[in-house]
């Protein structure tokens, strides 16, 4: 066959067409003007003023879209009440600053050295913009905002053995960050929230400007993967951070294959510390899943048929089988199943265009969950409709019998991204904090949930595990129990009165749930549900970020602590709170206060000193 191949692209090469002595002069002449035009072409773009000229004229293109900017568009604060005092920025505090002598309790002996990293939103320049233009209005949301990471650091000093704890914090120094430090003003217009032509116009400035609809905030999350500490949000990819000076190391492309945002909760396999990821995008494909392990990864694209913002996904390890591994190729089959939740929160340019929201809710879409098998491809996903609802966080997924059963949390509504533009959003926050006055359906009230697929049958059963007795999110389990039945989960738990006085969510107090062992009995309505132990805070007294710290040489799967910054509102002071998880509902066993506030953030990760 590769003989037959080469002798035929020789006889090609053999053979010319017949043209006449006129056609062939003029061919010839054609040539060669077009030889002396690529060569005076090559020579022109070699030439250091061409590039001046080049240079000079996008510089010049820039300062006008950046002086039609400054004309035409009013940048001003958001402003803040009160009650939402401790969700206004911080400054960084430079160096670490020793804390030990600030400890109230003790810390245990057994408790594991590392640091506890929490990521949260830290506007640059006062705080969160609105603009007005010509355009209409558009305003940043409550999820905007630079991220800064707040680290406890908890170490032995290696001569006296003693306990050695210090804080710091820094902004994470994404590529945006740098350009509107360097600029010493806002330099991206608000994009996601408002008047769809301002809104648009957002979009295409700020492409045009600097090559991106929005800057990039890394403000949600904290992971580790291969014994590196990476900062998330949802718009982007990570940048890899050092965990003991939080400098921002750069950003983390998995060695140029992965070309799409990260999720802001990729899953680590325990036993192998590979990492499942996914990535959502405004055009087709829509959804990609990979598995990175080390510094490459592998990836399926789903052709799913609408972009979610809030698609998740999770892997299911075998029933007969303790052993924790996920990869998307055929290596070794541990895992059965990777989990992908699909609900009716969208981003939709042509929504936009249209006249309509960027992100919406919609109540009345279909939801589902897909269930991969651990072979499979996008036609081998098994679909399962649900009754539709929000769903921002899962807390795990597993195997039991024929059936696979996920957890997560869920509410009725969606508190992003806000109400319509024009509406009073404090009034619209304030409202939907409230679970007694209005029906359960516009309600932020958030419940832990369960879904059971029976993968022979195809039925679905779901139910709400916890009532309506606390409103509870932003869930955590020991790590260890990732993809296998879990015992024990966590979550913080809502204080509904001081998120309606000031419109924002703010965390009371913290739930141990137990997915075994005894089921409280209240009514037919709620029978079944799970048994609940609460940890609750003074009044006026709330968290963030709470991590689940695994006991060094635990067996038991709750051998560990929950820790969590925490702000006294009466006080105006900040500290972290370390819980036994054994003894949930007791005092914390040490709480340390901390040389400045931290402002309430999203998630934190506790990264011990050596790999378990």
């Amino acid at each position: 066959m590769v003989a037959s191949s080469y002798a035929f692209q020789v006889s090609c090469s053999l053979q010319r067409p017949s043209v006449s002595p006129k056609e062939d002069a003029h061919s010839r002449a054609s040539l060669s003007s077009s030889l002396r035009l690529k060569t005076f072409l090559k020579v022109f773009h070699q030439n250091p003023v061409f590039h001046n000229v080049e240079r000079t004229a996008k510089e010049a293109s820039l300062r006008l879209l950046d002086a039609f900017v400054d004309l035409a568009f009013e940048i001003v604060d958001q402003p803040l009440l009160p009650c939402q005092s401790n969700f206004a920025p911080v400054e960084e505090i430079g160096a670490a600053v020793l804390v030990t002598d600030a400890v109230t309790g003790t810390i245990p002996d057994d408790f594991t050295e590392g640091v506890y990293i929490r990521n949260g939103p830290n506007p640059l320049f006062g705080g969160l913009k609105s603009t007005t233009s010509i355009f209409g209005k558009s305003s940043h949301s409550w999820l905007e905002g630079e991220g800064m990471l707040h680290a406890l650091h908890v170490f032995r000093d290696s001569i006296s053995g003693r306990w050695k704890i210090s804080y710091i914090n820094r902004h994470v120094d994404t590529d945006t960050f740098k350009l509107e430090k360097k600029r010493e003003k806002p330099a991206f217009l608000p994009a996601i929230e408002g008047d769809s032509a301002a809104v648009l116009s957002a979009h295409l400035l700020n492409w045009l400007r600097f090559g991106l609809v929005d800057k990039y905030h890394s403000n949600t999350n904290v992971f580790e993967h291969s014994r590196k500490v990476y900062s998330i949000a949802e718009n982007y990819i990570p940048q890899e951070i050092d965990p003991f000076t939080l400098e921002t190391k750069g950003n983390w492309d998995i060695n140029r294959y992965w070309k799409r945002p990260f999720t802001s909760h990729p899953k680590k396999a325990p036993d192998t510390g590979e990492l499942v990821v996914i990535g959502i995008h405004p055009r087709k494909p829509y959804f990609e899943l990979g598995v990175v392990s080390g510094g490459s990864a592998a990836k399926k694209v789903l052709p799913l048929p609408r972009n979610r913002c809030n698609e998740k996904v999770v892997f299911v390890a075998r029933n007969s089988s303790s052993s924790l591994r996920i990869e998307l190729l055929p290596i070794i089959n541990f895992f059965r199943y990777n989990v992908i939740m699909d609900f009716p929160l969208t981003i939709d340019v042509n929504r936009l265009i249209t006249g309509g929201p960027l992100m919406k809710y919609n109540k009345e879409g279909y939801a589902q969950i897909g269930v991969m098998p651990r072979y499979g491809d996008s036609e081998s996903v098994k679909w399962f409709r649900v009754e539709p609802n929000c769903m921002f966080h899962i807390i795990n997924c597993y195997e039991h019998g024929d059936e696979v059963v996920a957890l997560a949390i869920t509410s009725s509504t969606s508190i992003i991204p806000g109400p319509d533009f024009g509406m009073n959003k404090f009034e619209w926050f304030s409202k939907r904090f409230k679970k007694i006055e209005q029906s359960e359906d516009e309600s932020f009230f958030s419940r832990v949930y369960e879904w059971r697929l029976n993968m022979n049958t195809g039925e679905v059963t779901e139910r709400n595990l916890t009532g309506m007795k606390y409103s509870m999110e932003l869930p955590i389990i020991n790590e260890k129990f990732i993809g296998i039945e879990n015992k024990f989960g966590y979550a913080q738990v809502a204080d509904l009165n001081a998120s309606s006085t000031s419109g924002m969510t703010k965390y009371g107090g913290l739930a141990k749930l137990y997915f075994e062992g005894r089921k409280v009995e209240l009514s037919n309505q709620h029978d079944g549900l799970i048994q609940v132990e609460y940890h609750m805070f003074p009044e006026n007294t709330f968290c963030s970020g709470a991590a689940f710290v695994p006991k060094s040489g635990g067996h038991a799967e709750d051998d560990g602590w929950i820790i969590t910054f925490v702000h006294d509102e009466s006080t105006d002071k900040s500290q972290v709170y370390i819980v036994d998880a054994t003894k949930f509902s007791e005092e914390p066993v040490a709480k340390i206060s901390l040389p400045k506030r931290v402002p309430y953030g999203f998630h934190g990760a506790f990264v011990p000193l050596y790999a378990p």
